[in-house]
């Protein structure tokens, strides 16, 4: 098993990860809309799921892993009014690749963040 820490996305906001790695599968933590240097992006759905997925992407990245190589999201919405801006976004990262997907609704988030994505990917 291997921790994943990579300075080109968010520190954990916990005692947790940004990532493990066990085999040649990459399990992230759930990404908000915090920038790499910590600070949240406070924003619509369109900017935050934009920041998450680009730190979904960074952490994939720094293990030579991509959004291309991903097997299932897992979508935690603050409202899922926000179900296709969050919907249109999301296509634009995961073009011609559709992992498998749930999208739930949840009361509140960290940071009452409108978007939180966690990821299993292949490396």
């Amino acid at each position: 098993m291997k921790i994943v820490s990579t300075p080109n996305a968010p520190q954990a906001i916990g005692p947790y990860s940004q990532a493990i790695i066990l085999g040649d599968i990459i399990y992230t933590s759930g990404q908000i809309a915090l920038r790499p240097d910590g600070s949240f992006l406070d924003g619509d759905i369109i900017s935050q799921t934009r920041q998450v997925l680009e730190n979904l992407k960074h952490v994939l990245e720094s293990q030579n892993s991509s959004l291309s190589k991903v097997i299932k999201t897992t979508v935690f919405l603050s409202d899922m009014n926000n179900f296709n801006q969050l919907n249109e976004v999301y296509a634009q990262y995961f073009e011609n690749h559709k992992p498998a997907r749930t999208t739930v609704a949840v009361k509140t988030l960290p940071r009452n963040a409108l978007v939180e994505i966690e990821c299993i990917a292949q490396k």
